[in-house]
């Protein structure tokens, strides 16, 4: 069992049992789904490796967007665009707000070591 990056409410991965768990991952650069995807799969990937893994052992990802009938579609453009199309995790997107009024998508993964 390994913690990294951790603060006093979460840590942003968890490592156990040849499985690494990431926190939901928001970006609050961008003010538009496109650009908040981006920046949020950028923070997944340099998550991933920190954890000595990376995106084409995705097992499972939950995706929230703020509203699914705005959002959903430019989150999955930039999603399908950086998917390894050889390793396509399970999924579920759901509609929710979020943490914060200008957060429009969060994205949490899990993969194998």
């Amino acid at each position: 069992f390994r913690v990294l990056f951790s603060d006093p409410r979460m840590s942003q991965i968890v490592i156990h049992g040849g499985i690494v768990y990431l926190s939901g991952q928001v970006d609050k650069e961008a003010s538009d789904a496109e650009g908040q995807t981006k920046g949020i799969l950028s923070k997944i990937d340099n998550l991933l490796a920190a954890a000595g893994t990376d995106k084409s052992k995705l097992l499972s990802a939950q995706i929230w967007v703020k509203d699914i009938s705005t959002h959903f579609k430019p989150m999955n453009k930039v999603w399908c665009e950086w998917l390894d199309p050889s390793a396509k995790p399970v999924r579920a997107t759901v509609e929710a707000n979020l943490a914060l009024p200008s957060l429009l998508v969060e994205i949490q993964v899990t993969a194998a070591i």
